[in-house]
């Protein structure tokens, strides 16, 4: 099923894919994710993170029907010394925070069954991501500059997916109760420097670009949206509800660039 038959920006069809397929559970990975591009295009931002999520809480609610809603770190300000709790209060720095913030709430309003995962640092072989853009930069240059103080839990897209089917499996028993806010990453905290120095000799290892990383501070590395310096999701509460870790975000990294890198190279 793609967008045609299900597309955030139509709550007529998002109720007609819930009345034709009946699932137990629906979980909600889609929204606009662009975090630069939302400071030029607000409108299309809540669009897909508020309007549509709502629309489809309402339609699940209606038919009684649990939703699973993926959210970001970036409703955080990341100014803890320490990994922010599902509690600690939102506030978000950039408009693409706010509007997934305003998705949270969206969704919290109109469905009381539903559970809110906050994500951090995805990355995986597919679609653009940092892991992808570091590479594809190594191609053409010899040194790239990151950031070295913004510190996070990088987190594999299929240990994700596997977790939150396994979230999923436990919110449709009977009796389950836990309904509300939670936080899911990858086991481990790096900074972005050391991110990508990490992609880097990864890429080495299997013959694939690599470059030299000069580490700067964000404040002298302007971007359109501004990122919590501290991105870091305590998992606690997940795991004591769903008895769900992930694994250290290195294990993920060994899957992801070896099959980047064979990518790139036309292989």
């Amino acid at each position: 099923m793609g967008r045609p038959d299900l597309d955030l920006r139509d709550a007529v069809s998002l109720s007609r894919a819930i009345e034709r397929y009946a699932p137990d559970i629906v979980i909600n990975a889609g929204g606009f994710t662009k975090v630069d591009q939302a400071e030029a295009e607000p409108d299309a931002a809540f669009a897909l993170n508020v309007d549509g999520p709502r629309a489809l809480a309402v339609a699940c609610a209606r038919k009684g029907i649990p939703l699973v809603h993926l959210s970001t770190d970036c409703v955080f300000d990341g100014t803890l010394a320490r990994p922010y709790c599902p509690d600690d209060p939102p506030v978000p720095l950039s408009t693409y925070g706010r509007s997934k913030l305003a998705g949270e709430c969206a969704v919290a309003d109109a469905a009381a069954q539903h559970l809110i995962v906050r994500v951090s640092w995805v990355f995986s072989h597919l679609a653009g991501n940092f892991v992808r853009t570091m590479l594809t930069l190594a191609q053409t240059l010899e040194t790239v500059t990151v950031v070295s103080d913004q510190i996070g839990c990088p987190t594999h897209a299929p240990a994700l997916a596997s977790a939150l089917l396994a979230i999923a499996d436990t919110a449709c028993a009977t009796g389950f109760s836990g309904w509300g806010t939670y936080h899911l990453a990858g086991g481990g905290e790096t900074d972005r420097a050391s991110f990508a120095r990490h992609i880097f000799e990864l890429s080495r290892q299997h013959g694939g670009p690599a470059a030299s990383v000069t580490g700067a501070l964000t404040a002298d590395f302007p971007t359109s949206a501004t990122r919590p310096l501290n991105a870091r999701l305590d998992m606690t509460r997940t795991t004591d509800m769903f008895g769900v870790t992930l694994p250290e975000w290195q294990v993920g990294m060994a899957d992801a660039v070896p099959t980047l890198v064979q990518e790139l190279e036309g292989g």
